[in-house]
């Protein structure tokens, strides 16, 4: 008996069963919220979603470290008829990750790309205020945004929105970066966080509150696929090259550097991993 025969037909059998499971409206879970003042995390996602497929480092903040999470929604998608109920969505996915959702009005940015950067400076350095101003109100300790090599339009252009950003804020300005990773590969990762099977429910229950999306798509549903592989993939990228991977099945892969003296720099050689009974927060004291 060939046990690779049933590996396989559970996979498929559950990628069908899942397209008829509940989509939202799961109860929002009791929990201490964190303090007002605690440290802060920026998600910057291109869209509504993005924020509960790379969560896991931030949901590890929240609940390990008592830090606040705010999701910036830097669009709300490019089909306007589709927006309002996108935002909708979006707020059911924050509530239930217990993230605060920071829009910008009336509909978040439009034409976020390095097409429409180079076509249009002085529009998109209309699109670059807002976005220093947030940084510029919140001083997070760090932010999450996609790396500049993450294929999709979108994805690119938020990434040199918020670099673009961090550019105006002078010298002072201080945080720490970690660019994450969901289209396209970062061929320079030096982070590997560990997801638990409980936060892993969550991120993907969350997910499920994007129902316009997951209908079309019910990539809800591989998000653990997606996680194994990270791991695969991080244990040789961020890990070293021909080592042995980490035991546990689901992570995510980022870059970590920090903004200082107006400049992106280094904050370690070779890469991280960081497993369940790891701080996440110290990460952040380099």
């Amino acid at each position: 008996m060939n046990p690779y025969i049933q590996l396989v037909h559970d996979h498929a059998r559950r990628l069908k069963e899942g397209r008829a499971w509940q989509l939202g409206g799961f109860p929002r879970p009791i929990r201490i919220p964190p303090d007002r003042n605690a440290p802060r995390v920026l998600i910057f996602s291109p869209h509504p979603d993005d924020e509960c497929i790379i969560g896991g480092l931030p949901l590890r903040l929240l609940r390990e470290s008592g830090w606040r999470v705010l999701n910036v929604a830097v669009t709300q998608g490019s089909k306007r008829e589709r927006q309002e109920a996108r935002l909708r969505e979006l707020q059911g996915a924050c509530s239930h990750l217990d993230f605060d959702l920071v829009t910008l009005p009336p509909h978040g940015l439009e034409q976020v790309t390095p097409k429409a950067r180079d076509a249009d400076p002085a529009a998109w350095s209309a699109k670059v205020g807002p976005i220093a101003d947030i940084l510029r109100m919140h001083t997070p300790r760090a932010i999450l945004f996609p790396h500049a090599q993450d294929w999709n339009g979108t994805h690119i252009g938020v990434h040199h929105l918020v670099m673009d950003a961090l550019a105006t804020l002078g010298p002072d300005f201080a945080t720490h970066l970690v660019e994450t990773e969901f289209w396209g590969q970062n061929y320079q990762p030096n982070l590997l966080v560990e997801t638990s099977e409980i936060d892993l429910v969550d991120l993907i229950t969350a997910l499920t509150f994007h129902i316009g999306e997951v209908q079309r798509n019910p990539y809800h549903l591989t998000l653990p696929a997606w996680m194994i592989n990270n791991v695969r993939l991080g244990g040789e990228t961020v890990g070293g090259q021909g080592g042995a991977p980490p035991d546990f099945p689901f992570g995510t892969v980022y870059r970590l550097r920090r903004w200082r003296n107006g400049a992106v720099q280094d904050v370690y050689a070779g890469g991280r991993i960081v497993g369940a009974l790891d701080n996440p927060a110290a990460l952040f004291e380099i």
